[in-house]
């Protein structure tokens, strides 16, 4: 049966610097109309990865922005070998851009974060040294605080996040936040199809029923301060309810049989 651990404590930089894992590392970005944080965002992983390991890249997708986003990202590659970018011609939306970034990934292990970088980066070494110490497969980060981002938004993510809870056996706190670590290997197994926002439970809930264990820990949150969401759009959010209900009719078979051998 799969194993979910809720990490509680704040290990910080010295507990980090134990580490003696340096797995090849894959860094997914998805991209669209991000021509303000973009450049950011890679610098703050290259700073970080230099120190982690010797193998990287930094894989950016972009979901055919209408900025310079694209732009920025090509100029980005040619500076560094490590940077790889990759254009949709059509605006997949979020599932799309990460399956696409998901599937070019090549090192041991992906991490995923958005291009706002609404979290401090540094946290992946320390959810590194949590996945060597725990075993996990996969390490989920949850926000301390979520309520910067509003009222409306911490609503939504809270009634989704008890809605999942219900339906899937899953027990993660904070389900749609971007900041998830992976081993590469699990992809075998875990197909994912999602196109919009509900890509992120899809991954965490077809892991529980594969048997991988998931792990969370907590992180300081930074609201975006640059450029425009349009996760929390009603278009978006629609999608992800009818991604939901038809992903639940789909495995309620896998959901029966995994709850039935809880017991």
């Amino acid at each position: 049966m799969a194993k979910q651990f809720i990490v509680g404590f704040d290990t910080g930089i010295e507990t980090a610097r134990m580490t003696t894992w340096r797995p090849s590392i894959s860094v997914v970005y998805p991209m669209f109309n991000e021509e303000e944080n973009i450049e950011r965002a890679v610098n703050f992983a290259e700073a970080v990865l230099i120190d982690m390991t010797s193998d990287y890249e930094i894989l950016i997708v972009n979901d055919a922005s209408t900025d310079r986003s694209a732009e920025i990202a090509d100029a980005l590659a040619r500076s560094n070998g490590c940077i790889k970018v990759f254009h949709h011609t059509r605006n997949l939306k979020l599932g799309g851009a990460l399956r696409t970034g998901f599937g070019k990934a090549t090192k041991e292990l992906v991490f995923y974060c958005d291009s706002d970088l609404p979290v401090d980066l540094l946290e992946l070494t320390r959810a590194v040294r949590i996945m060597e110490f725990t075993r996990s497969d996969i390490v989920s980060a949850f926000r301390f605080d979520r309520t910067a981002e509003g009222f409306v938004r911490t609503l939504y993510s809270v009634a989704y996040n008890l809605l999942i809870r219900f339906l899937f056996p899953l027990r993660v706190k904070d389900i749609n936040f971007s900041f998830k670590l992976f081993k590469r290997e699990m992809l075998d197994k875990v197909v994912l199809e999602s196109e919009g926002s509900f890509i992120d439970a899809e991954l965490l809930i077809k892991s529980k029923l594969h048997g991988f264990k998931i792990t969370q820990f907590g992180v300081d949150y930074f609201p975006r301060n640059r450029g425009t969401s349009t996760l929390a759009s009603p278009d978006v959010i629609i999608k992800m309810i009818r991604e939901l209900v038809a992903f639940r009719m789909k495995i309620r078979r896998e959901i029966r049989a995994f709850r039935a051998s809880a017991f």
